[in-house]
């Protein structure tokens, strides 16, 4: 089989130097925090700070620690390093920009929120940020929202789903933030943690996140009836402190996701379903797509992987063979 690319994060250590979190950005402006102290301080960045050989659009994150200095005052910050990250959230806004953004840093737990319905789940767009927590070492779980608003139809396209999502390996947890569906499960799984929460605009990030501690007042958007898309209600990326104890990534809605990084050689070894019986295929590597003997279409052609998945899979693969 091919190896992954390794992509190594050094461990979070202490250091002698002043350092803190970035909890919030706002173009070029940051607020900071030792962690888990919640005491909040402004800061910007040298207008040279770079992260070295990076294309990113951001140079500096939510949850990124960093190194900073203070004025004369002891007012206002300036970040003067980041230090290395243990995982990462990346995207591209399109397959053709060579521009990327990094959506957080140094996450314990990534929730991608999704709905069947209102608006309906792009299961393109699911794929490429499970692949994206697959690379960069983030795990990741998925909240199916809304299951108070369903009908039958709705019910059986969200059992569809988790047979897809569930026979590749992760965990999908039905929510409603107005019935309170498992968001005491959503409690526990967050408590102590830094967890980021993400989806495509509409599905009900900010209802669930106020739900999971009300005294965030996160503001709520509403569907555009025409588009059943969602309006944006998170205008920037910021951390919360929640009173079950942890803190929580919220996330502007995401209309696209594109790879980076990720080159058409690995890019099997990130669908965990794949991965685990690849080293059947006769040929190595595979591609999965033409060669005889490979274990990975006789699994697709047996049902035991998705045909949705691997549909995905080959759209990706043609995207980064092409755009690399």
């Amino acid at each position: 089989m091919v190896f992954a690319q390794i992509r190594i994060f050094a461990p979070m250590e202490k250091y002698k130097s002043d350092t803190a979190t970035v909890v919030k950005h706002t173009g070029s402006h940051y607020l900071l925090s030792k962690l888990p102290e919640w005491e909040l301080f402004p800061a910007v960045i040298k207008g040279k700070l770079r992260l070295k050989g990076s294309s990113s659009t951001n140079p500096v994150a939510v949850g990124d620690l960093v190194e900073y200095d203070k004025d004369e005052a002891g007012e206002l910050a300036t970040i003067k390093s980041i230090l290395p990250r243990r995982n990462c959230i990346i995207r591209k806004s399109t397959n053709l920009s060579r521009q990327s953004h990094v959506i957080a840093a140094n996450v314990d737990m990534a929730f991608l929120i999704v709905t069947v319905n209102f608006p309906e789940v792009k299961l393109q767009f699911v794929d490429r940020f499970l692949v994206t927590c697959e690379a960069y070492n983030v795990p990741v779980t998925i909240l199916l929202n809304k299951i108070d608003l369903y009908d039958e139809g709705d019910m059986e396209r969200v059992e569809a789903f988790e047979a897809i999502y569930g026979s590749a390996g992760y965990k999908v947890i039905r929510t409603s933030a107005e019935t309170g569906e498992n968001i005491g499960e959503l409690k526990e799984l967050c408590k102590g943690k830094v967890v980021l929460f993400s989806g495509q605009s509409g599905v009900g990030k900010s209802s669930v996140i106020s739900a999971l501690d009300s005294s965030l007042n996160l503001r709520v958007g509403e569907i555009s009836a025409y588009h059943l898309q969602g309006k944006h209600t998170t205008t920037f990326y910021e951390m919360h402190p929640i009173s079950s104890g942890g803190f929580v990534i919220d996330t502007p809605g995401i209309r696209g996701f594109g790879l980076v990084d990720v080159s058409p050689e690995e890019l099997s070894t990130y669908f965990p379903e794949m991965l685990r019986i690849e080293d059947n295929c006769k040929f190595a590597p595979c591609t999965h797509t033409h060669e005889p003997g490979c274990a990975v279409k006789e699994a697709v052609e047996n049902g035991e992987i998705a045909y949705e998945r691997y549909e995905s899979y080959l759209g990706m693969l043609e995207e980064e063979g092409k755009y690399r």
